[in-house]
Parts: C-alpha cells; structure tokens; sequence
C-alpha cells in the first residue's frame, strides 16, 4: 500500500512471475481487480483449494476501489488459508493501521508501505537502479529527468529502460543522450534556467525564457514558477544557515552535493532581503500563472516580466 505505485507493481509482479510454475498458474493463480470485485469475491477465491500444487495464488489490483468495504477482509485474515498467497494491492493510499484489518494482516503476513521519494531523493534512486545493469548517470542528466518527470518513479523507470536499449552497457548516461533519445532539451530547461538566474546570467536567462516563450506546451508556466518558487525558498533557508559547508548544505536543503555551489553562486548574487522579495513575487506570479488576473497576458510575456523582476 502506499502513495508510490512502483513498488507495489514490483512486488507483485514477482510475485506472479516466482510462486507458481508456469504448469500450475492455469488452475491456481487468480487476478482480480478492485473495481470488479466484492470482498465476498476475494475471500471466496482465497478459500478455494490449490489443484495439483502447494499454493494457489491470488492477486487483488487496484484494491483501493474498495476502500468502502476493504475492512470487511478482517474476518478472513484473522483465519486465513494457509495455502492461499492473497496479494492485495492498495495505491496511492493506505489502509487505516487503527483498524482491524492492519492489525490482522500485519499479524499474519507482511504489509509493505510504498512511500513517494522526495525530489532531492529520486537522482540517487535513478543511480541506484542503474548501477546492477552496469550504467552510470550524470548528476544534471538526473536532474533533466526529475524535472521533465517529477517524482513518478514509474515513468523515469521507462525512460531508463528505454536509454539501456540504445546505449551499449557500461556507458554514462549524459544530458547530450538525454536529449537526443527523450527529447529533453539540454540547453533550454528549468535546470538551465534556474541556473542562468542564480548567476545572474541575463542573456542566458533570457534565451530560455524566450525558447520557453515560444514551446508553451512542452514548458508550462505553473511548472517554471514552482521549481523558481522551491530554488528561492531554499535560497532563503540556506541564508540562515550557521555551517555552509558544502555537506551541511546538502543535508539541510536535502540537494545533491554537485549543486551546493549554485546556492553559494545565488547567494552571493541575491542577499537575503533581495530573496524574500523574489519570493513575494513569484507567489504573485504563481497566481497568474494559474490564470487569475492576467487572462489577457500570454505565458511568455508574463515569464519575461517575472524574470526582470527576479533579476533587476
């Protein structure tokens, strides 16, 4: 159960994949789905007997569609079938652990809670998943993911899969094969952006914002506000820190170490009365980003206005 699918998915794919032999899933391995099914149909199918086999196998997907009546599942895993493996899986949300049927459950089998990566977590997940398949991965190419893809690790996973098949193993993974194989730009993207800010590189600043000006669809505003909105705020945060050393930096905005030294590049272009006023304004701007007082202001005009004002 849990806010992050990936795992979940994982898990019970090996599931289905390792208990049974391909001979004995015909008989005794059952798929159900949530949005089909009772709870009287899970229990029904997990007292049955295994034919020909030790176990039999029972999946329960998307069993989140039935968070009305899931508790009723208590009085089955109190006195389940010792030779059902019933696998239920619960997304992006969790069961109630103050209820019976946690305390059952938990008694009886496993419950594993699959919780979301924090951005600053997700480059290291990446170069993790990489390093068994024998992949390296630079730290802005990791960064090009998390921001083009957020925190789904699902969706980076199959981006990663799909870069394992072009590039020949033992490879890094570079910004340059990011862009050529997703089709991420590497030179016009809020990383870029969020940097050319930090050192006050104007023409560059200005270079993407015009790029993003003219691609609004593949660049949306709301999305460029958020992560400005993030940078600052911990611009502000790193300000107030007594230890800048590079590791108690990192510890305390929760960064990669390779970018400590855009925060201490930033926070010497921009004092810190200077950062809380970038943050009023990008709390304005978030607003019209979202439409609400400037609906007869194109994106690109209203990212050019907010970045004069980040800058002068």
């Amino acid at each position: 159960m849990g806010e992050e699918p990936y795992y979940i998915d994982k898990i019970s794919d090996y599931i289905e994949r390792t208990v049974l032999t391909e001979a004995e899933r015909g008989f005794n391995q059952m798929v159900l789905y949530g949005r089909d099914s009772t709870v009287d149909d899970i229990v029904s199918n997990a007292k049955r007997y295994p034919m020909m086999a030790e176990h039999q196998v029972v999946i329960v997907k998307e069993a989140q569609e039935l968070s009305r009546t899931i508790e009723k599942l208590a009085t089955y895993a109190q006195n389940p079938q010792p030779t059902t493996v019933l696998v239920i899986n619960y997304k992006y949300k969790k069961i109630d652990k103050r209820k019976a049927l946690y305390k059952a459950l938990h008694k009886v089998g496993v419950v594993y809670e699959s919780k979301k990566l924090y951005e600053n977590q997700v480059a290291d997940w990446i170069r993790r998943v990489l390093a068994p398949k024998g992949y390296a991965i630079t730290p802005k190419a990791s960064q090009m993911l998390v921001e083009f893809l957020g925190t789904d690790l699902s969706k980076i996973n199959n981006e990663l899969e799909k870069l394992q098949i072009i590039l020949p193993k033992d490879s890094e993974i570079t910004p340059e094969a990011i862009e050529a194989h997703i089709g991420i730009s590497k030179d016009y993207n809020n990383f870029e952006l969020r940097k050319a800010i930090g050192d006050r590189n104007v023409t560059k600043a200005y270079k993407i914002v015009t790029y993003f000006a003219e691609n609004p669809k593949d660049n949306p505003m709301v999305v460029t506000v958020s992560l400005l909105f993030n940078f600052f705020s911990q611009l502000l945060h790193f300000h107030g820190l007594k230890d800048k050393s590079p590791r108690s930096v990192a510890s305390a905005l929760r960064i990669n170490p390779y970018f400590v030294n855009e925060y201490v590049t930033a926070a010497r272009n921009y004092p810190m009365r200077k950062v809380s006023a970038v943050v009023s304004v990008l709390r304005d701007f978030d607003v019209k980003s979202k439409g609400v007082g400037a609906h007869a202001v194109s994106q690109g005009d209203l990212l050019k206005e907010l970045l004069y004002k980040i800058i002068h």
